[in-house]
Formats: structure tokens, sequence, C-alpha cells
């Protein structure tokens, strides 16, 4: 009997070891997960600041390009003083002023191209930040079931020195 209890004390030494290993080894996973999952906010974190830098840029692009149109405006409307002015150089400034009604339709054509990828940039950014709550409620779920497997790891653990205390009470 008591070759027996001696035995049956180093198998659940024995498992005792086996138990720890194992959940040492599930841990070193779980933290490896968990730190891929934070370097994946961060690399995020990073894409949306980049983003927002290059539509700050976008946007102090498209101030200046309004300020040109203006500018451009301006000039022909100067033209057009300038064409009752002088009859003479009629010819030279209706050139003058297809050319700068070509420069504005270009600019309105890139300030349309700019709007559009500022649109999509707001997009990318939107779809960004649902992968990045997903990402965020994901590891919550990892981290809970972390907790639970802990407790119930220290609960068999208890449950263990309960029957090494009512092994040894026995003895």
């Amino acid at each position: 009997m008591k070759n027996f209890q001696q035995n049956l004390l180093i198998v659940l030494a024995i498992a005792l070891c086996g138990l720890c290993a194992w959940q040492w080894y599930a841990e070193t996973v779980q933290r490896k997960t968990i730190g891929e999952l934070n370097q994946m906010v961060f690399d995020r974190n990073a894409s949306i600041e980049n983003y927002t830098n290059s539509i700050t840029s976008l946007d102090s692009r498209v101030n200046e390009m309004d300020g040109h149109i203006a500018s451009l405006k301006t000039t022909v409307a100067t033209n057009e003083q300038m064409v009752v002015s002088q009859r003479t150089q009629i010819e030279q400034l209706q050139y003058d002023n297809g050319t700068f009604t070509n420069e504005i339709a270009q600019y309105k054509t890139a300030v349309e191209t700019l709007e559009s990828k500022l649109k999509d940039a707001d997009a990318g950014i939107d779809q960004q930040n649902e992968t990045i709550s997903n990402l965020l409620s994901q590891r919550n779920d990892l981290v809970q079931k972390y907790d639970e497997l802990a407790t119930n790891r220290n609960d068999i653990v208890a449950k263990y020195n309960e029957l090494v205390k009512q092994s040894q009470a026995n003895k």
C-alpha cells in the first residue's frame, strides 16, 4: 500500500510537471500572438498617421491651387479690360484667354481628381479603423480566454494541493 501511494505521488508529480510545461508553452504562444497583434495595431496606426499627413498635404495643395485659380481669374479680368482699352491687341488677348481657360479646366480637373483621392483615402481610413476595432476585440477575447485558462489552471492546482494535503493527512 505504501509503495502504491509513493508511485501515485510520483505519477502526480510528473503529471504536474507536464502540466506546468504545457501551460508555459501555451502562455509563450499566446504572448507571441499578442505581440504580433500589437505590432499589427502599431503598423495600422502608422499607416493612418501617414494617410492623415498626406491628406493635410493635399489640403494645402488644394488651397494653393484655389489661390492660383483666383489669381488666374483676376488675370483674365485684367485681360478683358485690356481688350476694351487696346483694340489692336485683341487677337493676342483672345489667345491668352483661351490658354488661361484651358489651365483653369486643368486645375478643375486636378481639384476633382484630388477630391476623389481624398474620398478614397477617407474610405481607406474608415476601413482601417474598422479593422483596428476588430483586432482590438479579438485581442480582448484572447486575453479573456487566457484569463479563464489561468483561472482553470489555478483551480486544478488548488485541487491538487488539497489532494496532497489529504494524502499527507491520511498517512
